[in-house]
């Protein structure tokens, strides 16, 4: 019996290919995609950097916002703190799907880049330089807004004071740690969107991530900064108390997202690299053999 090979139409070869972009991506595939995300930051201007930032920093006020905002509407009790905490990634989703700056990010992606090219160092510094104050402005900008304007109903505003009171109350030590588990859960947030292949699958990471930050009330230095600052300008905490939170906070974060995600993946991807040889060339040899026979 004869076979007669049929010639796929246009349309059967893209259904094939976007099969294959639907196939879960390897470690080092996530890893190039984070590379070129951070090349592509690198190269902005520090005015672009800085009002990117500025603008991240604003938005992360989304979510303080929408946790105080549950919180001063919900009966008091442990279901209020579990509900208003559905509302802390509203921020983290605008910020990270609308490519603002955000310095917890930026932990992951430009670092990532530094270990394969160590010459990115500065530029990465320059970015770090940038990045952060202009997040704490776009943060201080917020709690302006909501503490010295009546765009805000009392009561949030109130909810929004008492966020950043339970933040001031821990120790630095607690804010240390504590913050390393908030930056390790953001950079693995950005890790997983790189591999992500759609809008709604980045929102749910970013959504299922961060409701954790947020349910453990771990430090996040631009989240957490817009609820300590409210709760500055309304007069119920001294300014000096916030930079005794911020600096162990930030320190934090960038242990969590630097030592916990980039160089845990980075060293996955490393190993995989070594191992690759071998099987790019078995792949390659089974293909000429499918080739050969097909002939």
């Amino acid at each position: 019996m004869a076979w007669q090979f049929k010639r796929k139409s246009p349309e059967a070869k893209q259904n094939e290919g976007n099969q294959r972009n639907l196939s879960r991506p390897s470690a080092e595939e996530i890893y190039k995609q984070v590379a070129t995300n951070a090349r592509e930051e690198l190269k902005r201007s520090s005015l672009s950097l800085a009002l990117s930032g500025f603008g991240g920093g604003t938005f992360m006020g989304l979510s303080a916002l929408g946790t105080a905002m549950a919180m001063a509407l919900l009966p008091a009790g442990p279901s209020a703190q579990i509900l208003s905490r559905l509302f802390y990634p509203l921020g983290f989703i605008v910020v990270i799907i609308g490519r603002s700056q955000l310095f917890t990010e930026n932990t992951l992606y430009p670092v990532a880049l530094v270990l394969a090219e160590k010459r990115e160092f500065w530029n990465t510094m320059r970015l770090w330089a940038v990045v952060l104050p202009a997040n704490v402005c776009g943060a201080f900008a917020f709690a302006c807004l909501v503490s010295l304007t009546p765009a805000l109903n009392p009561r949030f505003v109130a909810a929004l004071s008492q966020l950043g009171l339970d933040a001031l109350a821990n120790p630095s030590p607690t804010v240390f740690w504590s913050g390393v588990m908030g930056g390790w859960i953001i950079a693995l947030a950005a890790w997983l969107v790189s591999g992500s292949h759609s809008i709604t699958g980045s929102v749910m990471v970013i959504w299922m991530l961060t409701f954790l930050v947020g349910l453990g009330n771990f430090a996040h230095c631009i989240a957490t900064s817009g609820e300590i600052l409210v709760a500055v300008l309304t007069h119920h905490a001294a300014w000096q108390a916030y930079p005794r939170w911020f600096f162990p906070a930030v320190a934090g974060n960038i242990c969590g997202g630097v030592g916990m995600v980039t160089l845990l993946e980075y060293g996955q991807v490393i190993y995989g690299a070594e191992t690759s040889p071998m099987e790019r060339a078995e792949e390659s040899q089974g293909r000429g053999k499918h080739t050969s026979e097909a002939a």
